[in-house]
Order: C-alpha cells, then sequence, then structure tokens
C-alpha cells in the first residue's frame, strides 16, 4: 500500500496571468497558498493483468485490460494520463478521494494530477522534486489533455505553503513567502470560506478567457495587467502582515476579475457578496475560474460571526481551514519493493 497526497490552494492574486498567451508576452503573478483539504491517493501493486481506479467523488469505477489501449476522457481521465505516461497497463490499483467536492475552485483537478504524479513516481522508487512533479503535471494537463489552463494550481500543489509564483516565457519561479506566524495565524482566522453549494465546469470560463488573451481583446488584457498589479501589491501587503490592505486588493481584485469572461460571476453570486461585504466583510472573490464553488473572503475578527450567520442564512456553508505548510507528499510507501520488481 502507498498513501500518498496533495493540498488544493486558495488563490489571493494574479489568477489568469498564469496562462501561456498572457504570461508569455507579459509575464505572469500569482500569489497563493496552500491549505490542509487534500487529494488522497491509495495504490495498490498485485500480480493482475489490468489495472483499476476507484473515485469516491466521482463514483466510478474504471479497469482496463493490459491488451486494450489507454484512452483517456470523462472523470478519470487524469489518473489514465498519468499511468500512460508511466507506460503502466497492470498490476495497479488505484482509489481517490477528495476532502472538498471537484469543480468547487480551490485547485482540486490539479491536485489529482499532482498526487497520482507522486504516488505512482514514488511507488516506481523515482525520487521526482517538487519542480519536476509540478512540470510533469502541467505537461500532461495542458499539453497531453489540452486542458486551457494556466500552471499555478500544480506549482502550488507541488509546492506547498505560502508562494508568489512568477510565470515568465522561460520558466517558473516559486518564492516561498516567509510571513510572521502572527500573519499566519490572522489569515487562517480571518479568510473565510463559504460553499455556494454549485459546483461548476471550469473549461467553458477557461477557455473564453484564453482565447480573448490570444484575440488580444484589449478591456481582457487591460484587466489582466491590473490583476498582475494587484499581485505585486498582494505580496508587499502579506509581507508586512497588512491583512486590511489583503481584503481591499481582493475587493478591486474581484471586480477586474469579473470582467475578463461571461459567467465568472451572477446575480446569486453578486447577492452573496454584497450580503457578506454589508455585513463587514472588506473583500473577496469566487475561488477559481468562477461561477460557482467557494466564496472567499477576507473579514476582520470581530465581524467573523455578523458574516457567518448572514450568509448561512442565504444557504452557504463555512468551511474551517489551516494552512498546509508541505504540498504532496507521500504518508505510507509499502509497496516499493513489489513495484521495482514487477516494472523494473
Amino acid at each position: 500500500m502507498l498513501i500518498a497526497r496533495a493540498p488544493v490552494r486558495i488563490s489571493f492574486a494574479g489568477g489568469g496571468t498564469d496562462f501561456e498567451d498572457y504570461y508569455a508576452r507579459f509575464g505572469g503573478l500569482v500569489v497563493s497558498a496552500t491549505i490542509d483539504k487534500y487529494i488522497y491517493v491509495f495504490l495498490t501493486v498485485n500480480r493482475g493483468e489490468s489495472i483499476q481506479i476507484m473515485s469516491s467523488d466521482y463514483r466510478t469505477f474504471h479497469r482496463q485490460r493490459a491488451e486494450e489501449n489507454m484512452l483517456w476522457d470523462g472523470d478519470l481521465a487524469l489518473p489514465r494520463a498519468v499511468l500512460n505516461h508511466f507506460n503502466i497497463r497492470e498490476g495497479f490499483s488505484m482509489f481517490l478521494a477528495s476532502q472538498v467536492p471537484p469543480g468547487t475552485g480551490l485547485g482540486s483537478s490539479s491536485a489529482v494530477t499532482v498526487a497520482v504524479l507522486k504516488g505512482v513516481s514514488g511507488a516506481l522508487g523515482l525520487q521526482l522534486s517538487k519542480r519536476q512533479v509540478a512540470e510533469l503535471a502541467c505537461f500532461i494537463e495542458i499539453e497531453k489533455l489540452g486542458m486551457p489552463i494556466g500552471k499555478q494550481d500544480q506549482f502550488a500543489a507541488a509546492y506547498g505553503g505560502v508562494n508568489a509564483i512568477t510565470f515568465e516565457r522561460d520558466g517558473v519561479t516559486v518564492e516561498p513567502l516567509a510571513l510572521r506566524s502572527d500573519t499566519l495565524e490572522a489569515l487562517e482566522r480571518e479568510i473565510l470560506l463559504f460553499y455556494t453549494g454549485v459546483a461548476r465546469e471550469a473549461a467553458r470560463v477557461l477557455d473564453a478567457q484564453r482565447r480573448a488573451i490570444a484575440a488580444d481583446d484589449a478591456a481582457v488584457l487591460t484587466s489582466l495587467h491590473a490583476i498582475k498589479a494587484a499581485a505585486v501589491e498582494m505580496r508587499r501587503y502579506l509581507l508586512a502582515g497588512d491583512l486590511g490592505g489583503v481584503g481591499e486588493l481582493l475587493h478591486a481584485s474581484w471586480e477586474q476579475k469579473k470582467r475578463l469572461a461571461p459567467g465568472i460571476s451572477n446575480a446569486r453570486i453578486d447577492e452573496y457578496y454584497e450580503t457578506a461585504r454589508a455585513h463587514g466583510a472588506i473583500g473577496g472573490k469566487i475561488a477559481g475560474a468562477g461561477g460557482g464553488g467557494f466564496l472567499m473572503l477576507y473579514c476582520p475578527l470581530r465581524r467573523v460571526g455578523r458574516v457567518t450567520d448572514a450568509l448561512e442564512r442565504l444557504g452557504l456553508r463555512r468551511m474551517d481551514f489551516a494552512m498546509d505548510r508541505d504540498g504532496a507528499r507521500i504518508l505510507v510507501n509499502n509497496t516499493l519493493p513489489l513495484a521495482a520488481a514487477r516494472y523494473a
């Protein structure tokens, strides 16, 4: 048995500037943090002549015999593409479980890829660095599967912690932000996550955003330039421990983000957000691509109760969390001798 996990993330600023169409010309910057909600991968190596993948979140099961061609589509495309990359065709059983619902804006899809890569490479005795795991996850999702996504989630899940991640044509740089302990504790108390109860398909929103960038849409590019500038300021505010400034920047960035593509917000999300602001939240945004998922807010501690009560009366549910410092890791590995023998 091998057990690996990778964390999901919250993005403070810069989302959208991690698209290659944008950062290859202008450079990108994202400031994000991983939290203690994880994608878990349980692997067993056996003497069977097939691979089997089970997912509790998608309530699905896939079995494929060694002689069949590996195809990837549907809910289990990511783990199947990882197994194909390593040319694993038999003798593997994989179970996936998540602590957050899929499609809720916390980067869970890329966390799946990173967790599976961490687990499979570990079972094969490969010692991949955090950068190698992140870059391989980007390759599998963007190049192999053609997903219209950026690169922030893969690097966040692989590295863990609070980071400023810079995207350039020549590569990605991860800068861990050394926040004071009191700032980290305040973030855990005053950044709030509320589940709207609506999962969404991010691909449509992200593809519209990517096409607008490629077409030099002036309004979209202007918003992305402003979002990147906000990420620079966000890094400064976090290092200074100025969480009021963090809240104001979240609000300004949300106003810019809504201009990137149709469907990022809607009447119900606007109602949730304005209700939170009316009861004391300073700023926030829908996590991830938009359209649903988790609503992230910054709220001074003395107003957390009022905001929570107001939003829960509207049907939202708050999810408590702490910061993750480790990134993807293997928790248990008793498979190595058997795996090494089988796939040598």
